[in-house]
């Protein structure tokens, strides 16, 4: 039981990563009908941002927890800044053409990312500091769960009610939601949808910031080729729990979590990227539209 209960933890603290990655996904989906797959180059970007802010911090004779706050904050700003530009110079112009200009497009900017990280850093791992402080209350349960995963499920949880009540309560969320529903309506009452959908691609490389800064953090190095890894499983995270539906987003990435470190802790480790590709093909059989989903007709 001790076992199956560390197992379960890791997963959940491997889930919340997956879904910080997931809802940037299923954002833009929501409301554009776009997958972007260079969002997992946007999560790589952010973990190179606060390794190399955190180096010249460092440097500096700060303190840790300056170096913390001031890494993610770059981190955040960077990445922000680079989704709202991908989405003004590489998706927009596409909007109205073939939704296969804009997934080519896509893939195309993620491969440009890779390759300029790579040439620009190295591509051999590099190592990743340790920007979490250790917590002192969680010795006594520290088989079970350590600071840094615990550190993880908090921040996960507390994003999640922000964007909750951002889509819900919020004038910026009632505009995403109309734009989701019908672009056309949405722009006949007044909504900007050039700026919703700016702002939903800023939110979403946030949080990937975040989620990058997290797990490399957990993990104790970085790569270029990171942000392809994690954005195929948060993909895969997203189709599972529904695209398109935030609720769906999260349950899906801690199912795929779970499914990963029990798997790997009970079948083998050598499978664990394999587990996300096999959930997405039953997923794709079973119900195509996800655990959340809706199934969306369509007239001809």
């Amino acid at each position: 039981m001790d076992y199956f209960l560390k197992l379960f933890l890791s997963g959940t603290a491997k889930g919340s990563i997956y879904a910080l990655i997931a809802l940037g996904y299923t954002m833009v989906y929501g409301i554009v009908q776009l997958i972007n797959f260079a969002h997992g180059e946007v999560y790589m970007l952010g973990g190179f941002t606060a390794l190399i802010v955190g180096g010249y911090l460092f440097m500096l004779g700060m303190p840790v927890w300056a170096v913390l706050v001031l890494s993610i904050l770059a981190s955040i700003v960077f990445s922000a800044a680079f989704g709202f530009t991908i989405e003004r110079l590489a998706y927009r112009p596409l909007r109205n053409k073939p939704r296969l200009s804009a997934l080519i497009s896509a893939i195309g900017i993620s491969m440009i990312l890779q390759n300029f990280v790579m040439l620009a850093q190295t591509e051999k791992y590099l190592s990743f500091p340790s920007y979490l402080p250790e917590l002192t209350f969680l010795l006594p349960v520290r088989e079970y769960i350590n600071s840094t995963q615990f550190i993880i499920l908090v921040t996960t949880s507390v994003i999640m009610v922000f964007l909750t009540a951002l889509i819900k309560f919020t004038r910026i969320g009632k505009a995403m939601r109309a734009t989701a529903q019908d672009k056309g309506m949405a722009q006949l009452v007044g909504v900007n949808i050039n700026q919703v959908i700016s702002v939903t691609f800023i939110i979403g490389s946030a949080l990937a910031a975040v989620g990058g800064v997290l797990i490399c953090s957990y993990m104790g190095q970085i790569n270029y080729y990171i942000g392809f890894v994690a954005g195929i499983k948060a993909f895969v995270a997203a189709v599972l729990g529904g695209i398109g539906s935030i609720p769906g987003a999260v349950l899906g990435s801690f199912i795929l979590g779970w499914t990963e470190s029990l798997g790997t802790g009970y079948i083998s480790s050598d499978y664990e990227d394999a587990f996300a590709f096999i959930i997405l093909i039953l997923i794709l059989i079973l119900k195509p539209d996800g655990i959340l989903g809706k199934n969306q007709k369509q007239k001809v």
